[in-house]
């Protein structure tokens, strides 16, 4: 869910000046006195608890990713424990998820008492295999919630198909790196019961701190939501419900709501050099020593990290080039969770899920984010070819630009 890391640097291009995995200062940068304004109105109200600014965000969000419905939280994390915590997920529960993300989808399940059931992934993607979800479904199944990762959009119409067959079981989309992302012409958070987001720093829609959301079309599951988050509290002292206490800072919500206007603008310019990273790759004919990362024809990615995959016996090597070349480059995720020491007691091996166990040995992220300048991506792909054994020059194309 997460991607754990923040890296800043100059937007100096020249060699000796690091190229950074990313920059979140380059983002905020240019809107710091619009969201330093709105801070300040924030603190002039006093209303730093559910205040306007929550729930002007909330109706953003739900705009956003054509939902009904919105309510914030403290965190992603939190998002994905509130969506289990409102379907009754409980002891003695299985929850269907992939292994090959970040630690937050699988702890939520495993805080409620309730048992993480890893799926396989998807060699392409990285996201859940359908075919491996339905292997999985047994009577204890209560939800199946998979991750849209690296800004990606898993395949929903499978695992809809997957859910509607058992009994209709709820699917809750762990978004938290997908925000704005398409899947079939519909935004992620608005493709199952409920949706999840993080506003991480380091996300594609990152706050100054933690928060999240959570969507959906459900009236009933939004009041529960809302509820829920509130120590389980309506009207104010008076508990149906126990509850925890996870709401969304008025403080970030004032920011994300000048930040999300932006928030296409971002994604173009992701997309725009991952399509620059794929035509000198191909041009540079890497293809054979460096796998690309696939788009699926009824997707639209937000390209929250660009993955390429190296055999496993030069993945670190390629790393080390690219540090020596002070070029940011991260693994997500070198220990996938079903092998994780928290998850012994569950049974699985080396072996249980061998693609994902693949993709955590070979998969390498770049540097990706919006505000990356030209000649720092020239770096990149510099060394990327020069590690490959090829010689670079940027492409006429790019000269003549």
């Amino acid at each position: 869910m997460s991607n754990g890391s923040s890296f800043k640097g100059s937007s100096d291009t020249s060699a000796s000046t690091p190229v950074p995995m990313l920059d979140v200062n380059r983002q905020n940068a240019p809107l710091l006195e619009e969201i330093e304004a709105a801070m300040a109105q924030v603190a002039r109200s006093g209303a730093f608890v559910h205040g306007p600014a929550c729930r002007e965000f909330e109706a953003a969000m739900a705009d956003y990713c054509g939902t009904q419905h919105a309510v914030g939280c403290a965190s992603g994390s939190d998002a994905l424990l509130l969506a289990l915590m409102v379907l009754g997920i409980e002891s003695g529960d299985e929850v269907i998820i992939p292994s090959f993300t970040f630690f937050a989808t699988a702890s939520a399940v495993s805080r409620l008492g309730a048992k993480p059931v890893f799926a396989d992934i998807l060699p392409d993607t990285f996201n859940l295999d359908p075919t491996d979800v339905a292997r999985k479904i047994t009577p204890a199944t209560k939800a199946i919630m998979p991750v849209h990762l690296f800004g990606q959009c898993a395949e929903m119409a499978a695992l809809a198909e997957i859910a509607h067959a058992a009994g209709d079981i709820p699917i809750v989309e762990d978004a938290a790196q997908a925000i704005g992302a398409e899947y079939q012409g519909r935004r992620a958070g608005s493709l199952g019961t409920l949706g999840c987001f993080s506003f991480y720093p380091t996300k594609n829609l990152g706050g100054f701190g933690d928060g999240g959301m959570l969507t959906t079309d459900d009236g009933a599951l939004a009041a529960k939501l809302r509820q829920l988050r509130d120590h389980g509290q309506h009207p104010r002292y008076h508990h149906a419900m126990v509850g925890v206490n996870s709401r969304l800072d008025t403080l970030q919500a004032a920011v994300l709501n000048v930040k999300l206007g932006h928030l296409n603008r971002w994604a173009t310019g992701r997309q725009r050099n991952a399509a620059r990273y794929e035509s000198e790759f191909a041009r540079l004919e890497l293809r054979e020593q460096l796998r690309v990362p696939t788009v699926a024809d009824e997707c639209k990615s937000v390209w929250n990290q660009y993955t390429v995959r190296l055999p496993a016996e030069r993945r670190n090597a390629f790393q080390q080039h690219l540090a020596e070349r002070q070029i940011g480059a991260a693994i997500y995720y070198p220990i996938p969770l079903h092998l994780q020491e928290c998850f012994a007691d569950l049974g699985y091996e080396q072996g249980s899920l061998p693609v994902t166990e693949l993709a955590a040995k070979e998969v390498l992220s770049l540097p990706i984010f919006a505000e990356l300048a030209t000649l720092e991506q020239d770096r990149v792909i510099q060394a990327t070819s020069e590690f490959c054994g090829v010689e670079y020059s940027a492409s006429s194309a790019h000269r003549a630009a």
